[in-house]
């Protein structure tokens, strides 16, 4: 008697929870993108139609940018550009995130900084870029394709390319200070700034 009766309350709370598919639905509580509203997080910019060119080039990945817009990896960014992956899970991307908003408002049209919020929640991303006065654009790869791609495990990492897309150095772990970051784009991007 006992069995049956166990089942039957294990069908119940079954259908009282509720299920969903992990590969998640039209009934998926998680936010995505398209759907959660953000209140830091700025537009992607336009790119031109040209692919990304170069001896090395980050993987042709495309994402979501939540404050709009998108950004295409395989496609040249027309300026020079810093691609950081960060994280609000990521203790270094506390300190770091600052030092690469006063590079991104320093350099303005001269060289494009541009986040990819990697493994991560959105409302998370946009509340940590709030805390840490982050506005330059970041696209949203919350399963952590980007990084999967690379063979990454760990953050920040910031990938320098140039305006068509070739990959011209890659900065393993976080950047201390404003200055050291100058001196990478100048060494690596060409730009004084």
């Amino acid at each position: 008697m006992r069995a049956p009766r166990a089942a039957a309350l294990l069908v119940l709370a079954l259908l009282a929870g509720g299920c969903t598919s992990a590969a998640g639905g039209d009934d998926d509580p998680r936010p995505s993108a398209a759907t959660t509203s953000v209140s830091h997080l700025t537009p992607c910019p336009p790119q031109p139609d040209r692919t990304a060119d170069g001896p090395a080039v980050l993987p042709a990945l495309a994402f979501d940018c939540p404050g709009g817009g998108s950004l295409d990896l395989g496609r040249a960014p027309g300026v020079p550009t810093v691609v950081n992956l960060w994280g609000s899970w990521c203790g270094p991307c506390r300190e770091e995130l600052p030092v690469l908003q006063e590079l991104a408002d320093a350099a303005g049209d001269r060289v494009r900084v541009v986040g990819v919020i990697s493994k991560d929640g959105l409302p998370q991303a946009d509340s940590f870029a709030g805390d840490a006065g982050v506005t330059f654009p970041s696209a949203f790869d919350g399963e952590g394709e980007l990084m999967a791609g690379l063979g990454l495990n760990v953050l920040p990492y910031s990938y320098f390319l140039d305006a068509d897309g070739a990959l011209t150095y890659t900065q393993v772990g976080p950047v201390a200070s404003v200055e050291e970051l100058r001196g990478l784009v100048a060494e690596h991007l060409g730009v004084a700034l």
